[in-house]
């Protein structure tokens, strides 16, 4: 358990979540109810998830994104987030990491996604200092011009979300499932994905060292408190009205057919 320091004094509070193969989708679900229902803030750490999954943005095309094919063969579930953002592909090698906090909880910044970029930015440089050329790279965490992180935001009327997948490992092959983006950041230069991605295992000793370090940069803004998936916030409670979700075979399955031509006689 987290026991607040003396110097936490006069620091919001931020509730502290840890997970550890925690299925992805329940872990969104989880995170819009805590969005849009709650108004403390959190933390969720997710330490993996068990099974492979594809993670698009809200707006995401499958047909423009995915192979759809290998994905139908390999019966890889695509989730639609309810977050904009690029797509993934997570594993047991991700490990996810989400900060859900009022507008005013972080005193100077102004709730837009750029500066909220740039705030996340700052606090991870504390986590990766003597570990790489650390960057924030147009919306990507690097190291040098290799990315490990990919983000997505999403801001309302009060609150915020940003949340992280980063790649402490990721298996190669997996990444055959992705399409190469029609808009991709500057730094990447048509790069395939293994000569554009780097893991976080070549760079830190451990998923508990780099777990260990982003509380630690966290409690230089917030008084950090423990809290459980308990009955107040059971992840089988979640509203109907949920906007992430799996998308279907049958809706995979229409995304590979073109576009029926309507021909109109005069």
């Amino acid at each position: 358990m987290i026991i607040p320091k003396a110097s936490d004094v006069g620091l919001p509070f931020m509730n502290l979540i840890r997970m550890k193969g925690f299925s992805i989708l329940q872990q969104l679900h989880l995170e819009e109810r805590l969005l849009r229902t709650f108004s403390d803030n959190w933390c969720l750490i997710n330490d993996g998830t068990n099974h492979p999954n594809i993670v698009m943005g809200i707006s995401g095309k499958p047909e423009e994104l995915i192979e759809i094919e290998l994905v139908l063969q390999d019966q890889v579930p695509v989730i639609r987030r309810f977050t904009g953002g690029g797509t993934v592909v997570v594993d047991a090698g991700t490990i996810f990491v989400t900060f859900i906090c009022n507008k005013s909880a972080i005193c100077g910044l102004q709730p837009y996604p750029r500066p909220i970029m740039s705030w996340t930015g700052k606090l991870y440089e504390k986590v990766f200092q003597t570990y790489g050329d650390f960057h924030l790279r147009e919306n990507d965490y690097a190291f040098g011009a290799h990315k490990f992180g990919g983000n997505a935001q999403s801001i309302t009327k009060n609150r915020w979300i940003h949340h992280t997948s980063f790649l402490w490992d990721y298996n190669a092959k997996s990444m055959e499932y992705l399409k190469m983006p029609n808009r991709t950041p500057v730094y990447r230069l048509a790069r395939k994905h293994d000569e554009f991605l780097c893991r976080l295992k070549d760079k830190m000793t451990s998923r508990s060292t780099f777990i260990e370090r982003i509380i630690s940069s966290l409690e230089d803004h917030f008084s950090l408190r423990t809290a459980q998936l308990d009955n107040t916030i059971s992840t089988n409670d979640v509203p109907q009205s949920h906007t992430a979700r799996l998308l279907t075979r049958q809706e995979l399955e229409r995304a590979t057919r073109p576009c029926a031509v309507l021909s109109v006689q005069l």
